[in-house]
């Protein structure tokens, strides 16, 4: 009987201090794209699907942080199945988030079905670069698109790219619209760095 008190409380510890359900998910989402065929193009887009449920809702719609948790699960699913993650580990490297951007153009409301879509539009000597689209399949409106950097430590995405390929990978352009918020965050990170004094202590 102790057992089963002591199990309740370590699980009541986890739950107060940990998102378990995202960890969770985190491994299942994992688990089934290392079952699912290989896509071996890097930039090819891949889909997954989901609906809105009453845990995804604010005002019935969905909530604007579910979108961004989404993108997080798709991602996962995406570096699994095309091999970026093999790759990442192998070279020693990991990755973070660098910086999101997300444009709301129509809400999700609930039990309304979308197709998450996602795919690396191109690529730096330090970051990859994402768009993730929830496109309704009740009528094929984009509803929602994100850009996301990814940024990679340790090592570089030419790396990453040679080592998946076995070959030098040409770099594919920069889309206005990305380029765009590309300068944006350089022009942001330069701003910001001037203001703590970064840039006269490099000097």
């Amino acid at each position: 009987m102790w057992w089963l008190l002591w199990v309740l409380v370590i699980l009541l510890a986890l739950f107060s201090c940990l998102d378990v359900w995202y960890f969770l998910r985190v491994v299942a989402v994992v688990l089934r794209a290392w079952f699912q065929p290989p896509v071996w193009d890097v930039t090819a887009e891949q889909i997954t699907t989901g609906r809105v449920t009453p845990r995804d809702i604010d005002m019935c719609h969905m909530n604007n942080a579910r979108y961004l948790r989404e993108c997080d699960f798709a991602r996962f699913s995406l570096y699994t199945r095309n091999g970026v993650f093999k790759a990442t580990r192998a070279l020693g490297a990991s990755m973070v988030v660098g910086a999101t951007t997300i444009r709301y153009r129509r809400a999700l409301y609930i039990g309304e079905g979308y197709e998450l879509r996602s795919r690396i539009v191109t690529w730096d000597e330090k970051a990859f670069f994402l768009e993730q689209r929830f496109v309704s399949t009740k009528d094929g409106l984009v509803c929602a698109v994100m850009y996301c950097k990814q940024s990679v430590i340790r090592s570089s995405p030419d790396k990453i790219m040679q080592h998946l390929c076995k070959r030098k990978v040409e770099c594919p352009e920069f889309p206005e619209d990305l380029q765009h918020w590309v300068n944006f965050i350089s022009a942001s990170s330069q701003a910001l760095r001037a203001e703590s004094g970064l840039e006269e202590k490099n000097k």
